[in-house]
């Protein structure tokens, strides 16, 4: 998760903003409700289709259920948008990650990773779409990820097979190589940039962005069996740096995403193969990362 003004004020300042933000959000999705003015699972379609998902794509998508504006049926319905768009001849993919906020302080808790049972951490719409029949997801005890679809076991399978969240078997990056597609509805990179961390994985960058040792979870598979799985966690001072909006002027740039509109939400849809691609060009190039937007110009 991208830092923002909220880590440099004092806690009980964020807490108290944080209240009254979701006091807000709660009256304006009530006064919809009680309007009739709820937004129907054909409005997402041709959402959807007016935004350029087709039938076959590979799609992968994080998601805030509020910022959409009062859903009629709630997340179930969004998740059905979404199913009926791409279809089973292609790829619906969500992170599930367990973390709700860094991964250093989620591994200090010893947590068990349940793959069948352990929440999403990611919204009601990520923890409807895990729970959902034909649903696989990956072993991985901090950033797994969810798919349905033709591929879906294809996706997730390799993902604990190295000892980062984000390697070129992880489905982030298969995402990128089969050409996929990255919905953010009703969030931005700053809060939902998962994919930016592939470059890490790919290239040396220069700062530590993971700490020394791999952590060891405990993680209990499809069998029911416990298994100890090992991989790197985020160093918690390095990720304080992070600037992930930042990348959003070289992406439209470089002609990576479009502004779109899913609901009420504004939303983001991008390229995955463009956005690593420009991604690592602009590091070897400049420097350009998400601690470092600006890179060494």
């Amino acid at each position: 998760m991208s830092p923002s003004w909220k880590k440099w004020v004092p806690g009980f300042v964020v807490r108290g903003y944080r209240r009254r933000k979701k006091r807000k959000q709660q009256q304006w999705l009530k006064e919809q409700q009680q309007s009739g003015n709820g937004i129907t699972l054909d409005q997402l379609l041709k959402n959807l289709e007016a935004m350029g998902v087709r039938p076959g794509d590979h799609l992968m998508v994080h998601a805030s259920l509020s910022a959409l504006g009062y859903v009629q049926g709630g997340a179930p319905t969004v998740v059905e948008a979404l199913k009926a768009t791409v279809g089973k001849e292609g790829a619906l993919l969500m992170p599930t990650s367990p973390v709700a906020l860094l991964q250093w302080d989620y591994a200090q808790s010893h947590p068990v990773f349940d793959v069948r049972n352990t929440p999403s951490a990611l919204g009601k719409i990520s923890e409807t779409f895990r729970k959902g029949e034909d649903v696989v997801r990956s072993l991985h005890p901090t950033e797994p990820v969810a798919a349905w679809g033709a591929q879906a076991w294809d996706y997730v399978k390799d993902h604990t097979s190295r000892n980062t969240p984000y390697h070129q078997d992880s489905p982030y990056a298969k995402l990128m190589q089969r050409n996929g597609k990255i919905l953010y509805i009703g969030v931005t990179l700053d809060n939902a940039g998962t994919h930016l961390h592939t470059l890490e994985d790919a290239v040396e960058v220069n700062l530590p962005v993971y700490c020394p040792m791999p952590h060891d979870f405990t993680v209990i598979d499809y069998a029911g069996k416990t298994q100890t799985i090992s991989t790197k966690i985020h160093n918690p001072e390095v990720s304080k740096l992070r600037r992930c909006d930042e990348l959003l002027p070289l992406f439209f740039e470089k002609q990576v995403c479009n502004r779109v509109k899913m609901g009420q939400a504004d939303s983001l849809l991008f390229d995955a193969a463009k956005m690593f691609d420009t991604m690592v060009e602009a590091y070897e190039r400049h420097g350009v990362t998400m601690y470092n937007p600006q890179g060494n110009r």
